[in-house]
């Protein structure tokens, strides 16, 4: 399922009171989650790799893993920051499947990773910025809604878009200004 936060609509005034508290909770939540995610993406922009950052969570709030882009350091196409995390959280609690966790990544899934996080069984998947180019969880291809596959997680995109789309095109305007020079 594909919802889509709208940071400039006004969700207090759509539904009864107790499910509107319920469901700004929630959203609160997701951006904290999202902070935590831009955070790692600020690491990789540090270190020149695309800035893409991933936190998970497990059903407490707990972060149990941390990732971010690494492929050039590693020289590794498959080093993306969900699939770091997920690894990461795996290896925390001795699991390969992730039930009850949440995934916050400030770019929308790639094919690769939205595979792993339907073979991990991830309870739920917010992202910030979405993704014309790769994006499988709704833009280009829904490989998290397959209901082919044996999983489908709950999908949030646009969680804190503009911050995380901000940081991408202002590496990626790097990139070109000192290529141009």
């Amino acid at each position: 399922m594909r919802r889509q936060y709208n940071e400039n609509y006004d969700y207090g005034k759509t539904s009864g009171r107790w499910l509107n508290i319920i469901f700004i909770k929630s959203m609160m939540d997701f951006t904290y989650c999202m902070e935590l995610a831009f955070r790692e993406a600020i690491k990789a922009f540090e270190r020149k790799e695309v800035p893409v950052g991933a936190v998970v969570l497990d059903s407490n709030g707990h972060v149990i893993g941390r990732g971010y882009n690494q492929v050039e350091a590693l020289c590794d196409a498959t080093a993306h920051a969900e699939m770091i995390a997920l690894t990461s959280a795996m290896a925390t609690i001795g699991s390969k499947y992730l039930n009850d966790c949440t995934l916050a990544v400030t770019l929308e899934p790639c094919p690769m990773c939205a595979g792993a996080i339907v073979n991990a069984k991830v309870g739920r998947v917010i992202f910030g910025a979405y993704d014309p180019k790769m994006g499988a969880s709704g833009t280009v291809m829904n490989v998290t809604a397959c209901r082919q596959l044996n999983h489908q997680p709950e999908v949030f995109g646009g969680i804190m878009e503009n911050k995380c789309s901000a940081l991408i095109q202002d590496f990626f305007r790097e990139i070109r200004e000192k290529s141009s020079q």
